[in-house]
């Protein structure tokens, strides 16, 4: 068992349906993954491993004192496994949680498969559901395709405008991609009319050359997003429209560690479990040599504690000189090492971060200094 002091709480996202989905979106990295269990057929856990996960990973925490754990499901897509599954969960969740231990749930979905007893379940349950939707129509299905090669927006909206009727908490995220990084303004104006809580999660699809493939967005264009989406926020929206990137951002801003890994000094503390109990070292790192090994025969705490999975996290503070000496470092922390695809091994998207702080940078200060004296950052659009 790993010293006291290397024991920290760790958050594991959970493909209980590895890598199968009913879309076959021509961006996605996961798709792929089918690969690594050729002998796989169903993809999906079975009670055996999800009773595991679900004991262990409450067990660590509470050992931790911690007084409560969140379970995040995703896939492939995770609604493929049915109501029933997850009316498992949450039984095998309150037999295994001692009184007073609180448990949250979120879900990652793609909505197609959402209907009203799928709504009521998640309302009724506390769910938080994070939905992905890639803007207006046109853009969204520009990649985000059945294995038909039909479109899912309008199947996606049917599920969004479910989740409004029965008031489920829901983050809308957007793959920011070579096509939609164009249109900020239109995206963004979109989404925020669907949604309150937004992700925009930029696609870097490193090819076989180990050069950014044609779907993958250009750190210039990135950048211009960035800029033009943060413009439109800071002048209205500070305090109505929570974008996850603008939030880490002042919040780094502001002297804080940082709370999302892309951003954080190091990594580590975020796995992935596959459907058949193999444990890896991140949601991006899912190949063999990130392996950690299977919580059916090792211990999930012990794997997430080891002195490897440690390892694996430090590496991500090793940054060329020039990263470690720029002045927006403290913003950065060199990005996700997923990323990490350009000259040297500096971050693909370094342009575009540079960009973005240089432009938001005196915003984020003012906001910061606001926050400071008490004041909501929403002051900032009286400015």
């Amino acid at each position: 068992m790993p010293e006291a002091a290397n024991r920290v709480p760790f958050h594991v996202m959970v493909k209980p349906s590895g890598p199968r989905c009913n879309l076959d979106c021509s961006y996605c990295f996961y798709l792929s993954k089918t690969g690594l269990y050729p002998e796989e057929r169903k993809f999906r856990m079975n009670d055996a491993v999800l009773e595991t996960y679900i004991r262990d990973h409450i067990a660590a925490h509470v050992a931790l004192g911690v007084p409560e754990v969140g379970f995040t499901w995703q896939g492939g897509e995770p609604t493929l496994l049915g109501l029933p599954f997850f009316e498992r969960v949450l039984e095998l969740q309150r037999q295994y949680a001692p009184p007073g231990f609180r448990i949250s749930n979120s879900i990652q979905t793609n909505g197609t498969l959402l209907d009203t007893d799928w709504a009521a379940f998640l309302a009724r349950n506390s769910f938080l559901v994070g939905l992905s939707l890639d803007g207006p129509k046109a853009l969204h299905d520009r990649y985000r395709i059945d294995r038909a090669g039909r479109p899912s927006f309008d199947a996606v909206m049917r599920g969004l405008d479910l989740l409004r009727q029965h008031k489920v908490d829901t983050n809308l995220l957007c793959v920011v991609h070579s096509h939609n990084v164009l249109k900020p303004k239109e995206v963004y104006r979109f989404l925020r009319g669907q949604g309150e809580f937004l992700q925009f999660i930029p696609l870097v699809d490193p090819g076989p050359d180990g050069q950014a493939s044609p779907q993958s967005l250009r750190p210039a264009a990135f950048g211009k997003f960035l800029c033009e989406v943060f413009d439109l926020w800071v002048q209205h929206d500070v305090g109505r429209v929570f974008v996850q990137f603008f939030d880490e951002q002042l919040r780094l801003w502001m002297g804080h560690p940082a709370s999302l890994c892309v951003f954080a000094e190091t990594c580590g503390p975020a796995l992935a479990l596959e459907q058949n109990g193999d444990l890896y070292a991140c949601d991006h790192f899912v190949t063999p040599e990130h392996r950690l090994g299977n919580i059916m025969q090792t211990s999930m705490a012990d794997m997430a504690w080891s002195q490897r999975q440690r390892a694996f996290g430090a590496a991500k503070a090793d940054l060329p000189p020039q990263c470690v000496a720029c002045s927006h470092h403290f913003a950065c922390n060199g990005g996700c090492p997923k990323d990490r695809i350009g000259p040297g091994g500096v971050n693909y998207l370094c342009a575009a971060y540079k960009a973005f702080f240089q432009h938001a940078g005196p915003k984020l200060w003012q906001m910061a200094a606001l926050v400071a004296k008490g004041q909501p950052a929403a002051q900032i659009m009286r400015r």
